[in-house]
């Protein structure tokens, strides 16, 4: 059973939110269905303010594959080009389902983002996913975005599971010669699929994301579990993290996937890789899409966003 909320999280809004899915948690994933769980994501997002306008929002295919994509343009002239890969434990989360944090974060770092509609599991099992994501990167960092990645860096970018995929697709480039984004954006990330770190037992339930949810949603990406550990899946088990591109992870204090996203910035600091790495006190798992619930998260994604700007800064 999930602790008492004490002290309380870090504002009232959350702390009404965590109670609410407390008193009524509903089912968990693995007795609803990958189909279930999108619909209800889709309608969830459908009844979200809409997020800010922008110079130009398009939908497009990227890559060899065609992989479907929705560019957001904060404004008219290129420059740098972010690579979103959304979250969703590898099964959910679409274009739609993260359409307005693009949107804020397009707007909060005067950057284009082009979100990947990647393939998802339980239809298109690992490495269908990290596939997508490579080729997205490669075709953006080639100049297949006009006016935005070929006159300035191409970063990447991913949210929970998305983050997972931001951070396989780098180590993959590393391996296979390039080209590297200037820079990878992790939040709250999935590391170990393993699900063996304390923080999976200690805030399992009761925090707004559940550690079977997370483990149903590996099982639906990666059926064997014998892969799981393996370092295309879990780069927190690759055995070197040296040569990788300068690095943001962003945790929460009250997220089962705290410590995983901890060790993988600790690792990524020993192999001498430039980390920035904060732990959101009193915050909990998905704050980037929970910014209309709670003033709180909202000012954690803007830092975030801070962050992206100040980097693409140096990386310019």
């Amino acid at each position: 059973m999930a602790g008492p909320i004490d002290p309380p999280l870090a504002d009232a809004q959350l702390t009404a939110f965590i109670k609410a899915v407390r008193d009524a948690p509903g089912p968990p994933a693995r007795a609803v269905g990958a189909a279930e769980l999108r619909r209800a994501q889709r309608l969830g997002a459908e009844a979200r303010p809409p997020g800010p306008g922008l110079a130009r929002v398009e939908d497009l295919t990227v890559g060899s594959a065609a992989v479907g994509a929705r560019l957001y343009r904060p404004s008219v002239e290129g420059g740098a080009l972010l690579v979103f890969f959304h979250g969703g434990m590898w099964t959910i989360g679409d274009l739609e389902s993260h359409d307005r944090a693009c949107r804020r974060l397009a707007l909060g770092t005067g950057t284009a983002v082009l979100s990947v509609d990647f393939r998802r599991a339980p239809e298109h099992p690992w490495p269908a996913a990290v596939d997508d994501c490579v080729d997205a990167v490669r075709w953006a960092a080639a100049g297949g975005v006009s006016g935005a990645g070929s006159a300035g860096p191409v970063v990447v970018m991913g949210d929970s599971s998305g983050g997972n995929l931001a951070a396989l697709a780098c180590l993959r480039l590393r391996d296979e010669g390039g080209p590297l984004p200037a820079a990878q954006i992790l939040l709250y990330p999935n590391t170990d699929l393993t699900l063996s770190r304390p923080s999976t037992r200690s805030k399992a339930t009761g925090w707004g994301l559940a550690t079977d949810d997370v483990a149903w949603g590996a099982e639906q990406w990666v059926p064997d579990p014998s892969r799981r550990a393996d370092p295309g899946v879990s780069p927190l088990h690759a055995a070197d993290l040296g040569g990788l591109p300068p690095t943001v992870v962003v945790t929460a204090e009250h997220d089962p996937l705290r410590d995983e996203g901890d060790a993988y910035a600790a690792r990524l600091a020993a192999a001498n890789v430039a980390v920035r790495h904060r732990c959101e006190a009193g915050m909990v798992h998905g704050f980037l899409t929970l910014d209309t619930l709670s003033p709180a998260a909202a000012a954690a994604g803007e830092r975030v966003f801070a962050d992206v700007t100040d980097l693409l800064g140096h990386a310019r």
